[in-house]
């Protein structure tokens, strides 16, 4: 929905939110339902309905619990009924400066005095007692639900007593919650599943006067300018579908007056603005460093431009150029409309349109991409700090996680466009994937690549069988689980390592094992990586006593490509189907034999029964 896209005008949607709301609802979109606990140091009546309006849009439903005000601590640490039947998937806690007890914001003249006597050890005393007063709920939280925490740091108050000193003496409160946020910055570095949700920063980006509306508090308790609660709830939205794996993947860039000023068909290579000699050169050379940062990210970059892919290397190639043609893992640089492109784009790379961000600075084209593509998220600018600014607080590319295969994403879909050349010199497909020299480690869970696993369940949309969304937290007990036989698959070959590609999460019923998780990234489809991962699961549900393997189907709008993989690609056998789509299949085991003839896959470290 347009209206709920940034850039948003958040009093509109304080002012219409029950009409958008009935116009999400209304709409056919499928969405993944999640439970929400809100606990609220303050009021968070509209927080909570501007979060559910941005999750909606984002392909969330969401389900809320809401503490009573100011009983966060309490809901956390001692329990409540009601929150421990519900059971959440992600506990959100709003707190602010407001919330910081070690403050005394009504004292006397005689206790300020007093205040500013004590030395920088009881200072630090205070804020280390403060610090444990979080710490507490978020171990109450992890010990009781395991799930993901998003916790607000601090903002700043608006008045401070000491001026600028404020921020270095020992007695000032911008000193005590800057160490505050710092520690808070460290526990999230040492605790997965621990994600802060920065007003520190937000509040800087509105405006402390604007994010601090005194009426509000005293009259109702928010502890935020009414207008800011759609920018907070929008940035809580970014965290949790992040976590979900609803990001977005790649940035299509437009280049004349994109990745720089001027067109380089007319004015040449060295017409062109990029580098150092003007203003406007360098601002195109910020703008194509923050862009090589998200590449380094695992953000993939392509090109999407009307011009001549001779022109546009030529641009690429330009001295200055930040960007070079190996930063882009596709280039369409032609006279076909840009949407055209961008499709087709999607396609190269076993991706959905909704994957893409297209960046242009002219507005017919920005207008032409959004309509033809309407879940491409689409970035028009007048100038490239501009762009630069609606990148970042989009949250198209929030990270709650970072493994080692993101940051080698744009090396394996390069690897990629190779291994598609050097299909196209064989007659045999067999003799290409021979060609290949695949080699495959499939074995059950590792630690190191948890969140790696937990990554794949949230952002695998095609090659996914039933589409079960796992934080890390539910990996790994899952794991741990004598219950269940869960194995991952990575795939390499002489172009590259693709890294962890495949998922498979299977639930032990005495003699039978339930499929309850079948996954694969779509980059190396038709490679026979399931038919590797079936032989290893065979062998693992074998020693485990398993005659037999149950795998289902469950259909959603993405999944269509998998709806016969089981008993057309497997070789199971249908044993029922629901009116919804839904179909079961099974495969006796008991004299199985390997269908795995191209990847030379690692000797097992042990057998699967013995592992734990």
């Amino acid at each position: 929905m347009k209206e709920l896209s940034y850039p948003f005008d958040s009093h509109y949607i304080m002012r219409y939110r029950k009409k958008l709301k009935k116009t999400l609802l209304n709409d056919s979109s499928s969405r993944i339902k999640k439970k929400i606990a809100v606990l609220g140091g303050s009021t968070t009546d509209d927080i909570i309905f501007a979060l559910e309006l941005f999750l909606l849009n984002t392909g969330i439903e969401p389900i809320f619990y809401k503490s009573e005000y100011n009983k966060c601590w309490e809901d956390a640490v001692f329990g409540n009924p009601e929150l421990d039947a519900f059971v959440p998937d992600i506990v959100f806690i709003h707190t602010t400066y407001r919330n910081i007890t070690e403050f005394s914001h009504n004292i006397s003249d005689t206790e300020n005095i007093k205040k500013l006597s004590e030395n920088k050890n009881e200072i630090e005393e205070k804020i280390n007692s403060q610090f444990s007063h979080f710490k507490n709920m978020w171990t109450s939280i992890s010990e009781k639900f395991s799930c993901p925490i998003i916790q607000n740091n601090f903002d700043i108050p608006l008045c401070r007593n000491l001026g600028n000193s404020d921020c270095w003496n020992i007695h000032g409160k911008t000193y005590f919650i800057n160490r505050l946020n710092e520690m808070m910055s460290d526990y999230a570095r040492k605790n997965n599943g621990f994600y802060i949700n920065d007003i520190n920063y937000l509040s800087a980006c509105i405006g402390l006067e604007k994010w601090h509306d005194s009426e509000v508090w005293y009259m109702y308790k928010y502890a935020l300018g009414l207008d800011c609660i759609p920018e907070l709830a929008y940035n809580i939205s970014c965290i949790i579908k992040s976590i979900y794996g609803k990001n977005k993947k790649v940035i299509a860039l437009d280049l004349d007056n994109t990745l720089w000023g001027g067109v380089i068909g007319d004015d040449g290579q060295e017409g062109i603005e990029i580098g150092q000699e003007n203003p406007v050169a360098q601002s195109y050379s910020e703008f194509q460093s923050y862009l090589k940062n998200y590449k380094d990210l695992g953000i993939l970059l392509t090109v999407c431009s009307k011009n001549e892919e001779e022109n546009a290397l030529l641009g690429l190639n330009h001295p200055e150029s930040i960007l070079k043609k190996d930063d882009f893992v596709l280039i369409k640089a032609n006279w076909e409309s840009k949407d055209r492109n961008i499709s087709a784009m999607a396609d190269e790379l076993s991706l959905l349109t909704e994957s893409f961000v297209f960046v242009d600075d002219n507005p017919a084209e920005c207008e032409i991409v959004g309509s033809q593509l309407p879940d491409v998220s689409v970035i028009g600018f007048q100038n490239v700090h501009e762009a630069m600014y609606k990148l970042n607080r989009s949250g198209y590319f929030e990270i709650t996680s970072l493994s080692e295969d993101d940051l080698k994403r744009n090396d394996m879909y390069i690897a990629n466009a190779k291994r598609a050349e050097q299909k196209k010199t064989f007659e045999n497909y067999g003799d290409y994937l021979l060609s290949l020299e695949m080699k495959a480690e499939i074995e059950p869970f590792r630690p190191v690549y948890i969140k790696r696993i937990a990554q794949l369940t949230n952002k695998s949309n095609q090659f996914n069988l039933t589409t079960r969304r796992y934080t890390a937290e539910e990996i790994e007990k899952i794991s741990s689980s004598e219950n269940y036989i869960c194995i991952y698959g990575k795939l390499e070959d002489k172009f590259g390592d693709n890294g962890v590609v495949s998922v498979v999460i299977g639930e032990k019923h005495g003699t039978k094992l339930d499929i309850i998780l079948w996954l694969m990234s779509c980059r190396v489809l038709k490679r026979d990586m399931e038919l590797a991962m079936l032989d290893r699961l065979a062998e693992y549900a074998a020693n485990s006593g398993i005659t037999k393997l149950v795998g289902t189907y469950i259909p959603t709008a993405k999944n269509k490509m998998v709806k016969n993989f089981y008993d057309e690609t497997l070789g199971f056998s249908a044993v029922n189907s629901l009116p919804d789509g839904t179909a079961v299949f099974e495969l006796d085991i008991q004299n199985y034999k390997k269908k795995n003839k191209v990847i030379d896959v690692m000797e097992s470290e042990c057998l699967y029964n013995e592992q734990k």
